[in-house]
């Protein structure tokens, strides 16, 4: 089994092709998208192929060390992940090709009107440790 990160872009993927930004959805369109998430991690918790996955609030910020005794610094002139990230979801699969395909069917959540939004996810792997490092 593999780990997968199934990455949600908020922008900076291509344009799917029901391309409402959900802010512009009805409470009910908005609805049915979190439930179809929601059915989709049920069906792979039932799979083995669940781990987590969360949808991501707006705010947001930087944070990085500044030197022994100071206060860690915030914020920064960097691109704002959270104005890009919108959630993710992890999942253990037997290969990328399942990867691939649980993506596809995520894909397919309903946007505005009720159509599958057809968004570009980010299939990305974890990267495993080498058979040989240190327990």
């Amino acid at each position: 089994m593999a780990k997968y990160l199934l990455l949600k872009h908020y922008r900076g993927a291509p344009a799917p092709e029901n391309d409402v930004p959900m802010d512009r959805w009805t409470p009910n369109e908005v609805d049915a998208h979190m439930q179809y998430m929601s059915d989709f991690a049920t069906k792979l918790q039932g799979t083995g192929e669940f781990v987590d996955g969360q949808a991501l609030a707006p705010e947001g910020l930087w944070v990085r060390y500044d030197g022994e005794g100071r206060p860690p610094v915030t914020d920064g002139p960097f691109a704002e992940t959270k104005d890009l990230i919108a959630g993710w979801m992890i999942i253990d699969v037997d290969s990328q090709e399942r990867a691939v395909e649980l993506a596809g069917e995520l894909s397919a959540a309903p946007g505005a009107g009720g159509r599958p939004i057809h968004e570009w996810l980010e299939v990305r792997p974890f990267l495993g440790l080498p058979p040989d490092y240190p327990a």
